[in-house]
């Protein structure tokens, strides 16, 4: 509760809250042009930092923060598309605006097939780099809802017994209990104990819910048990 207004936070304002607010790194080795994009961002309230070179922004260890980028194609070091490609490599999500003077369509292809959000050449409308950054900052909230989500269904996936993971799997891809104890060599009274289990574990009252947080798991566990 705010002590001032009184007014009850609701779990969702309290995470908003306890998030750090979005920033847009901006990586152009031509000072004019970084300073430019920072006062744009600055004048609607965007919270941005500038960037000569991929490596000073590596330096600076601000990747972890929600928010975007804004990348040259050509800079001195590794280029923007480089950067791009080593970021992916290292499993590293990011929510990327390419914005330069020397692009052209292969270069535009390259960036879009490997994730890029835009890609814009200079001169660029105010409104539409804008534009493209939002659609970013969206997409990066977005991928770390998903990411809390998949963290938090592992973690109650990980409290379940190996028998009640295969229980688990059967169950979210429509089996019958029966079916599931003749697949398993159990009795069916066993298998509703696993499933009642699972329910419970799982924190799914539902049976669609369950499924819901089957999906949100990473692949290679979904696959685990399968056949």
């Amino acid at each position: 509760m705010n002590i001032v207004t009184g007014h009850v936070f609701s779990a969702k304002e309290t995470r908003s809250r306890l998030e750090p607010e979005p920033l847009v790194l901006v990586v152009d080795d031509d000072e004019a042009v970084r300073l430019s994009i920072c006062e744009l961002l600055d004048s609607v309230g965007i919270d941005s930092e500038g960037f000569a070179s991929t490596q000073a922004l590596m330096d600076a260890d601000v990747l972890d923060r929600p928010g975007c980028m804004i990348l040259d194609v050509r800079m001195p070091g590794v280029s923007g598309l480089d950067f791009q490609a080593s970021l992916a490599a290292n499993g590293i999500s990011a929510s990327i605006v390419f914005l330069t003077g020397h692009g052209d369509i292969p270069m535009t292809v390259q960036a879009m097939k490997a994730g890029a959000v835009e890609f814009l050449t200079k001169p660029v409308r105010d409104q539409t780099l804008l534009d493209a950054v939002n659609r970013a900052i969206g997409i990066d909230k977005g991928k770390r809802a998903e990411r809390r989500t998949a963290d938090a269904s592992r973690a109650l996936y990980e409290t379940l017994t190996p028998r009640e993971r295969q229980v688990m799997e059967a169950v979210v891809r429509g089996a019958l209990s029966k079916q599931i104890a003749f697949e398993l060599n159990i009795s069916e009274i066993t298998v509703k104990l696993h499933r009642s289990n699972v329910m419970r574990k799982m924190k799914t009252p539902f049976l669609t819910h369950l499924v819901r947080v089957w999906q949100s798991l990473p692949e290679d566990i979904r696959h685990e048990y399968s056949s």
